[in-house]
């Protein structure tokens, strides 16, 4: 009979190789290169981040990060392929905020937003700006308010889509200054930006991103942004929480996901990977800087805490409004 002495430290020694088997296994990944689903086209909201990661992050892991653009459906079509891809580290996607709207928006969605993915990182965040054309008299959101109510259901506005986080942040603007502005949806930040340049509609709002470049060159005049903080790219525009709206936030965000079942050596992994390239000076300078984005790096339960928080704001908002999406 072996003796206890023995026999601990035989259990000893097979703890050490368990650890030491599972420090390899997670050392190995990625042995082949990474695919990065972004359910929008190229040139989207999110297009930064990807160009950034797939860019960065080989240097850091060795392996390639491929970007897979699978535009459609708010961004569902992108994320039901992730949902259903193996949880074998070598799928993951970079989604922003309709992964939060679009459980209430989009009848039968195709997965589960919360269980069917495993939560990696929320790397940033950025507000919108509303903006007008120069030759309109309005030089704040009061003169807005004050037009709308004097001319209720004329002025407009336009937004990237139906049930776009623009919508949604003038919603609740409108419920909670009492007016009413007439909405005109876009198939894109493109198409919006001609029609507000061009002086066919009186208001846009979308990310500091699309629309900050036409306010600096003078070509649109903004009113207001949507984060508690002003933007770093538009500092001198005052938020919407200084105009009368105090606490107002409504920001736009990236995250990265992987399907449900991620083994955690090689979530916690990647995620160490992330935390190292946002704390790059260099990245943080474009990102903040030159993007308007300030940058989170959450770690994966803040990211899922986030969302479920976004999904209850958003869907309490889309159904007492009764915003729908385009079939």
């Amino acid at each position: 009979m072996l003796s206890l002495s023995l026999r601990i430290s035989r259990l000893v020694f097979i703890g050490m190789l368990a650890i030491s088997m599972a420090n390899a296994a997670q050392s190995k990944w990625p042995e082949k290169p990474v695919r990065l689903i972004v359910p929008f086209p190229p040139g989207g909201a999110v297009d930064p981040l990807a160009r950034l990661l797939s860019a960065r992050l080989p240097m850091q892991l060795g392996q390639m990060f491929i970007v897979d653009n699978r535009p459609g459906a708010s961004g569902s079509i992108g994320m039901a392929i992730l949902a259903k891809s193996p949880p074998d580290g070598y799928t993951f996607g970079l989604t922003f905020n309709t992964q939060a709207t679009n459980p209430t928006l989009i009848r039968q969605l195709p997965y589960d937003t919360v269980r069917d993915f495993t939560p990696i990182m929320l790397i940033a965040t950025a507000p919108s700006v509303i903006v007008t054309h120069p030759s309109r008299p309005y030089q704040n959101i009061t003169d807005v308010i004050q037009a709308a109510k004097l001319r209720p259901s004329t002025l407009t506005y336009g937004s990237i889509g139906n049930g776009s986080l623009g919508q949604l942040a003038v919603t609740l603007l409108q419920n909670s200054g009492n007016f009413k502005l007439v909405h005109v949806p876009y198939k894109g930040g493109g198409p919006m930006t001609t029609e507000v340049l061009g002086g066919q509609i009186d208001l846009a709002i979308a990310s500091v991103q699309i629309l900050s470049p036409h306010v600096r060159a003078g070509k649109l005049r903004a009113l207001g942004v949507t984060s508690l903080g002003r933007s770093r790219t538009l500092p001198e525009i005052p938020t919407l929480s200084e105009q009368g709206f105090k606490g107002f936030s409504v920001l736009a965000w990236g995250a990265v996901f992987g399907p449900a079942g991620v083994p955690l050596d090689i979530r916690d992994k990647f995620h160490r990977s992330l935390v190292e390239l946002f704390n790059q000076p260099a990245v943080r300078s474009q990102l903040g800087d030159q993007l308007g984005m300030d940058i989170v790096a959450s770690t994966p339960d803040a990211l899922q805490q986030f969302l479920v928080s976004e999904m209850a704001r958003w869907g309490k908002v889309i159904r007492e409004n009764h915003i729908q999406v385009d079939d």
